[in-house]
């Protein structure tokens, strides 16, 4: 079975390449091998590079993808323009943004099934109700009293507790992953959502054809749905220049039931759990809530389930807690987020600047990437200049050696303001986390990089005042002895290690 994936994957991806290869030279030949023409096209090409140039400083755009863009055009006026009219006008993302509006008022009524907690949140934690304010009123995503959570440092901790939890299922099992492949995790994850399938269960799964391009066959969906297991690829692979390929679904959601849930870093491979070895130890995080914030997540996966269907589920059938209240304990106050790429609003982003903005003692961070625009460099320096603690640890050895080149080009402006850079010694520190004060933490699947902060579908999770707040530092501060803390002389050791960088900074939007 290995063989005929592996072979079915590397067809897929020798199509690919060479249909991509063949557009960029049917378009170099059109423009440079027409000789009788070629004064004029060039002529009208570069008339288009300054539309185009106008176009992008007009747009309400982030001013790093304007500069980017406006660099490749000055160092390519002929195809630049060209290029840009490529990549982004032959998609629609108005449409998709039709679709995902269409679905997000379908499910807006339903979030606030459990009440509301902002009240209290109020008069328990004062210091935090701006941003939990800002995420409910206005993002959409309630704060939960009645829930219990859980934090798992690593994958070899969450791993057999998900093969638990997916074992008490009664109802249903909804899964959403950027990365599926087979293998000592994965096989025996869906051996038992098959199993549930074959109980009666509702049983789905979502995974975005991209982010397993490399790992699954292109008929694995259809495999899936002969074992029972119903079945989304989220916005197919085409191998086309477009501007929606982009957008990815980067999201790690579990939902059992509405009652319990799981998010964070973790994908369903084997290196998540270390059972491959993949740029030396594999450090991830993920967390479980239990209880009324469970049922956020799981509206959360209905409407990318409900995108662009014309039948929409019946979604208050799916809330566990119809005839009553809710169980679980309250541990503190849980609020579960997700961040869309088509709006006008970077959520993650902005849990990420407001957790900064609101610390007073200290902010430690787990991200894999550190590829930031000017708000999220600003929020850091300008903490770290006041007096707070900011640590940030980010892998030695990284699965992308541009973005990692790239990521370094901000340790110097970074530890100069008095920022604390660490990087994870044994191997490659895939955890997305923030903590506070004791008060704070959010566990997600948002990398501090262009591409999660502004490209991808991502969701996290909260806390506030939570237990598990405690164990997200215990974790940073178990990191720290087995990560090397990086000098400012180590960052302006020599002129190459400063130009290469800064030059990839430049680029840092595209990566």
């Amino acid at each position: 079975m290995k063989k005929k994936f592996g072979w079915a994957v590397f067809k897929r991806r020798a199509f690919v390449i060479f249909t991509l290869f063949f557009q960029i030279c049917f378009l170099i030949f059109l423009i440079i091998g027409s000789s009788m023409s070629f004064h004029y096209i060039n002529w009208g090409l570069s008339v288009l590079s300054i539309i185009v140039s106008i176009h992008v400083l007009n747009k309400r755009e982030k001013a790093a993808y304007k500069l980017t863009w406006i660099f490749l055009i000055m160092m390519f006026p002929i195809f630049g323009g060209l290029m840009y009219v490529i990549f982004f006008f032959q998609s629609n993302p108005r449409k998709l943004k039709r679709y995902i509006n269409q679905t997000i008022d379908q499910t807006r009524p339903f979030f606030s099934l459990a009440g509301d907690s902002l009240p209290v949140l109020a008069a328990s934690l004062p210091e935090h109700f701006t941003q939990a304010h800002y995420l409910q009123e206005y993002a959409g995503f309630p704060v939960y009293t009645r829930t219990g959570a859980e934090y798992f440092p690593s994958g070899e901790a969450f791993f057999p507790r998900l093969l638990e939890e997916l074992e008490k299922a009664e109802r249903y099992i909804f899964m959403e992953f950027f990365i599926l492949r087979e293998g000592v995790m994965l096989d025996p994850i869906l051996a038992v959502m098959e199993k549930k399938a074959q109980a009666g269960l509702d049983v789905r799964i979502i995974y975005d054809d991209l982010g397993c391009f490399m790992s699954l066959p292109p008929d694995f969906s259809r495999l899936l749905e002969r074992r029972g297991i119903r079945c989304l690829v989220f916005n197919p692979f085409r191998p086309i220049f477009s501007s929606l390929q982009n957008n990815r679904d980067h999201r790690k959601i579990i939902s059992i039931d509405g009652k319990t849930a799981f998010t964070g870093g973790i994908n369903l491979a084997d290196e998540y759990i270390n059972a491959v070895e993949r740029f030396g130890h594999w450090k991830d995080a993920a967390i479980l809530i239990t209880g009324e914030a469970a049922w956020s997540l799981t509206l959360i996966f209905l409407q990318m389930w409900n995108l662009r269907r014309k039948d929409f589920d019946a979604y208050g059938n799916f809330y566990p807690w119809r005839n009553g209240l809710c169980p679980a304990e309250s541990d503190g106050f849980i609020q579960p987020y997700a961040d869309s790429p088509v709006d006008d609003e970077n959520v993650g982003e902005h849990v990420y600047i407001q957790i900064i903005n609101s610390a007073r003692k200290y902010v430690y961070i787990n991200t894999p990437y550190l590829v930031v625009d000017d708000n999220l460099l600003s929020a850091l320096t300008l903490a770290a200049k006041s007096g707070v603690d900011v640590r940030i640890i980010t892998p030695h050895r990284w699965d992308k050696w541009m973005v990692a080149i790239c990521s370094r080009s901000y340790y110097r402006q970074l530890v100069a303001a008095g920022v604390r850079v660490y990087e994870y010694s044994s191997g490659f520190n895939h955890t997305k986390t923030f903590v506070s004060d004791d008060r704070v933490a959010t566990v997600g699947t948002t990398n501090l990089d262009f591409r999660s902060l502004y490209l991808h579908f991502e969701c996290g999770v909260l806390l506030y005042g939570s237990r598990a707040v405690g164990a997200v530092k215990k974790d940073f501060l178990n990191t720290v002895p087995v990560s090397h803390e990086v000098t400012l002389e180590e960052c302006t050791r020599n002129v190459f290690q400063k130009i290469i960088p800064d030059v990839l900074r430049i680029f840092a939007p595209l990566m």
